[in-house]
C-alpha cells in the first residue's frame, strides 16, 4: 500500500471521528453549566427536589428545555401593557385592606399575563410554571409563592402579613419580566451569555411603568 494511500486513509478516519463526536456533542442534552446560567434559582431548587443529586435535577431541567424551549412570546400593545401595570396597581392598593385577597388576584393576573405572553394557559399552572422557568427562571418563584399562598390549606391560608408581602415584591419582578416588549434578539440564542434576569438598558426604558409601594404601611391594618 502507497504512503498516499495511508495517509488519505488516515485522513478520512480522523474526519469521520470528529463528525461522529460533532453529532454526539449536538444531541447530548445542556451541561450542568448551561443549565445553571439558564435557570438560575429554579437549577438550586430542582437539586435540592432531587435529593441533592444534580445529574437527575439537570435530567428534569433539560427536559422542561426540550418541551418548552422553543416557545417564542407573543408581544403584547402598548395599550395592553399599560392595562396590565394599571391592574397591578389595583392589586397592591388592595393588599392594604386584604392581603390574602390581593395576592390571590396577584397569582391570577401572572397567570393571565404569562397567557397572553404565548405560555401555556394558567388552568394548566404545572405546564405553565415549567414553561416558564425555562424562559425566565431567575424570577419564577415569585408566581410558585403566590400561588402557594393562594391555594393554601384554610389552616396556613394566612401565613402572615410579611410573608405574603414578601410574595407579591418576588411575583412583580417576573410580572414585570412578562410585561416587557419582547427582545430582537432570541432567549435562546442569549441563554448561555447573560442570566435570564437580565434585560437591555433600551427594554428597561420601554417598559410600562409598573406602580409599587409595598412598604411597611401596607401592612400595619393587616
Amino acid at each position: 500500500m502507497s504512503t498516499g494511500l495511508i495517509i488519505a486513509l488516515i485522513v478520512i478516519v480522523a474526519v469521520a471521528v470528529v463528525a461522529a463526536a460533532l453529532i454526539l456533542l449536538a444531541r447530548r442534552p445542556q451541561g450542568g453549566r448551561t443549565l445553571r446560567r439558564r435557570f438560575g434559582p429554579e437549577y438550586d431548587r430542582a437539586v435540592a427536589q432531587h435529593d441533592g443529586d444534580a445529574r437527575a435535577a439537570e435530567r428534569d431541567l433539560a427536559e422542561r428545555v426540550k418541551r418548552h424551549g422553543a416557545l417564542r412570546e407573543r408581544p403584547l400593545e402598548p395599550a395592553a401593557r399599560d392595562e396590565y401595570a394599571a391592574r397591578w396597581g389595583a392589586v397592591q392598593e388592595r393588599f392594604v385592606d386584604s392581603p390574602q385577597e390581593a395576592v390571590a388576584e396577584a397569582d391570577r393576573l401572572v397567570a393571565e399575563l404569562a397567557g397572553a405572553r404565548g405560555f401555556p394557559d394558567g388552568e394548566r399552572y404545572e405546564e405553565q410554571l415549567d414553561a416558564l422557568s425555562v424562559h425566565h427562571g431567575h424570577h419564577v418563584h415569585g408566581y410558585r409563592r403566590v400561588h402557594q399562598a393562594t391555594y393554601a390549606p384554610a389552616s396556613d391560608a394566612h401565613g402572615g402579613t410579611e410573608e405574603l408581602r414578601a410574595s407579591m415584591v418576588e411575583a412583580r419582578a417576573l410580572f414585570e419580566e412578562l410585561l416587557a416588549p419582547v427582545r430582537q434578539d432570541t432567549r435562546q440564542d442569549t441563554a448561555d451569555t447573560a442570566p435570564a434576569g437580565d434585560s437591555a438598558p433600551d427594554e428597561r426604558s420601554q417598559r410600562a411603568h409598573v406602580p409599587w409601594a409595598m412598604t411597611s404601611r401596607h401592612a400595619k391594618r393587616s
